[in-house]
């Protein structure tokens, strides 16, 4: 059995000494900043089959994300009847969360990809990595190449979290209304309805 796989079966049974551990990591990770670059992955099997190499332009950022759903600020005044509820209905993942949080942090870089590496009864954390795509040394990488010419891939939907919130690792039969976007369906839907639906407009 190979290292990498070695370390990636201890994650997954998450017992004995590694349980004992990630309870001692919870109790540092808690008192950190919400956002923070660290020197090496936490799980290196998973960060170098997601992209991470230790080169230049390369980082790791941990971050951290409250569990639990989303609120709108108090309503004051008048509203439309979409915002009725103050319940914010988010449609993301924690880990969507975290790679966008993480990439308004460094604005000169680009999200790559992003793993899971701990959760408490408050929060989440996850590990975000995160290239230059200016720098020769990403555009000369067969694997990190993708990410030049690209600007805020996390923000726009479209790392591999963001694709899952949007439904779009679904494919064939059932994922008819998953494209383009389930807004541009549903303006679709509406625009059909409409009593000028294919009626020239002059």
């Amino acid at each position: 059995m190979g290292l990498y796989k070695h370390i990636g079966n201890l994650w997954k049974k998450q017992g004995g000494e590694l349980l004992k551990l990630s309870r001692e990591r919870m109790i540092i990770w808690r008192k950190e900043p919400v956002t923070l670059r660290i020197e090496r992955p936490t799980r290196l099997d998973r960060a170098r089959s997601l992209g991470y190499r230790p080169k230049s332009g390369v980082i790791i950022v941990r971050q951290r994300v409250d569990r639990g759903g989303r609120k709108r600020p108090d309503i004051k005044g008048g509203r439309r009847s979409k915002h009725a509820r103050q319940i914010k209905i988010l449609d993301k993942n924690y880990r969507a969360v975290a790679e966008e949080r993480a990439s308004r942090r460094y604005p000169n870089m680009e999200v790559v990809n992003s793993y899971f590496v701990g959760k408490d009864g408050l929060h989440y954390w996850h590990e975000v990595i995160l290239a230059d795509g200016e720098r020769p040394e990403i555009a000369a990488d067969a694997s990190l190449s993708r990410i030049t010419g690209k600007r805020r891939r996390a923000l726009r939907g479209l790392t591999s979290a963001g694709r899952k919130s949007r439904g779009l690792l679904h494919k064939g039969k059932g994922a008819e209304k998953m494209r383009p976007s389930r807004t541009a369906i549903t303006k679709r839907k509406y625009r059909k309805q409409s009593k000028y639906y294919g009626q020239a407009r002059f």
